[in-house]
């Protein structure tokens, strides 16, 4: 018997001796198995624990299988999934593909080959997570950008100022196939309007005055890598139809250049503006953004994702000590509590310039939470009569369960039971919990 780790398969058949054959062959195969006979049991116990693969026949008896894909993709990072189709219905297995599905197979299927594609899938998905962050919302970020890493499809990511939107275009470029090919990264907001065509297309010599010589834009220089558009919603209304040619059809023309030249870099957008609202009011053209939105990805904010913020102060503050030839600096627990506490409304960005400026004026080897904090007094440090708003004993008490669930969460692997089990509650309690700390989707393992 060959051995996987107990990889986990979910199968949804409602035919009850191939469902029961193909539990039983995988579970001899090593993997752990779950068969349903309804998507409605299936899409339940999915939305409650993580698989690493789902094999869903695509007629059942209460949806089909684009419901099924509909309701899987609505949860970012869900498990990779194979449609089984009789040969009437290869169009529409087809369509699931484009929609997302890994992969499909006809009726009757040879189970080796099966165990093939199985087998191919998660050896591909089987690399390790949490390069963007330990926390539940950012390795769904990460398991949704690994699984578009390879096509070129237009990736727009969107979220708060310094959430780190170019940390996760890095990431995509880094971990993809085009990691030996350039990353050519633009911010539209900092190139003056009458320059930015300039820059992004390139000029011939004598497109304009002082073009002494032939340039390269940023389009061309970026080659088979990726093109990375920071702040597109930034970009000057008179150059966003030659971005769009760019984008639909893979072609620039250098100012003052008549000849058309073929692009080949993958486009990565970022902005932290509200398009649709600017295409509403004309900012935008409705048209590029519909290009630029093929695969829409949030990047969550700093606030929103607690486990990850004592690793980023800690690796900041070790860069900044090498940076800056200091001695080894640690980070003190009351820094911690503090730097968990705090709302961070400017991001990781606002975390890393607060772990360099109290590397910078450190008098010990060991950051504080006046390092970290030198702007906010400690409560023994106000004076009485002080007015300025105290987080209710309440909130606090809210905040460190909530906290406390989603540490527990991730060390089962997001499995109720266990967790439920870990915390000394009972199941329906941590569902309740789950469901007002908004901590009822599961991410991907």
């Amino acid at each position: 018997m060959l051995q996987h780790d107990r990889r986990r398969i979910g199968i949804i058949e409602d035919d009850p001796i191939v469902g029961q054959s193909l539990a039983d062959r995988f579970e001899l195969e090593g993997y752990s198995t779950c068969w349903w006979s309804t998507a409605k049991d299936a899409l339940d116990r999915l939305a409650a624990d993580a698989f690493d693969l789902v094999l869903c026949d695509i007629q059942l008896p209460d949806m089909n299988g684009e419901q099924v894909l509909q309701r899987l993709n609505e949860a970012p990072g869900r498990a990779p999934v194979i449609f089984v189709t009789a040969y009437a219905e290869i169009e529409q297995a087809v369509r699931l593909v484009k929609a997302g599905a890994e992969d499909y197979l006809a009726k009757p299927f040879d189970v080796t080959e099966l165990l093939g594609k199985v087998s191919s899938i998660l050896e591909r998905s089987d690399r390790p997570t949490g390069e963007l962050g330990r926390s539940r919302p950012m390795q769904q970020v990460e398991a949704l950008l690994r699984r578009i890493l390879d096509i070129d499809s237009t990736l727009l990511l969107t979220g708060e100022s310094g959430v780190g939107k170019e940390v996760a275009a890095r990431f995509v470029h880094q971990a993809s196939k085009r990691a030996g090919q350039p990353f050519v990264a633009v911010n539209c907001a900092a190139i003056p309007s009458e320059l930015i065509e300039s820059e992004l297309f390139g000029h011939e010599r004598g497109a304009f005055t002082n073009a002494h010589a032939q340039h390269r834009g940023y389009a061309e220089r970026a080659g088979d890598g990726i093109l990375f558009l920071d702040e597109i919603g930034e970009l000057p209304l008179a150059v966003q139809p030659k971005l769009l040619r760019l984008v639909q059809d893979r072609v620039f023309t250098r100012v003052g250049g008549e000849r058309t030249h073929p692009f080949s870099a993958r486009v990565i957008c970022a902005t932290n503006a509200d398009l649709e609202q600017r295409v509403r009011e004309r900012r935008f053209r409705e048209d590029l953004f519909f290009r630029i939105n093929v695969i829409p990805v949030a990047i969550p904010p700093l606030r929103d994702r607690p486990a990850d913020i004592e690793d980023l102060l800690r690796f900041y503050v070790d860069r900044f000590a090498t940076m800056f030839a200091r001695d080894a600096i640690g980070v003190a627990d009351g820094a911690i509590e503090a730097a968990r506490d705090h709302r961070w409304p400017g991001n990781v960005r606002e975390l890393r310039n607060r772990a360099e400026r109290a590397v910078a004026l450190a008098t010990s080897t060991v950051i504080t939470e006046a390092d970290l904090f030198p702007d906010q007094r400690r409560l023994h440090d106000v004076p009485a009569g002080d007015d300025r708003p105290v987080a209710s004993l309440a909130g606090r008490r809210q905040a460190l369960e909530q906290r406390h669930i989603e540490e527990a969460l991730e060390r089962t692997g997001w499995q109720i039971a266990r967790t439920a089990e870990l915390l000394g509650i009972s199941r329906t309690t941590l569902w309740e919990k789950m469901r007002k700390y908004r901590l009822d989707t599961k991410p991907r393992r």
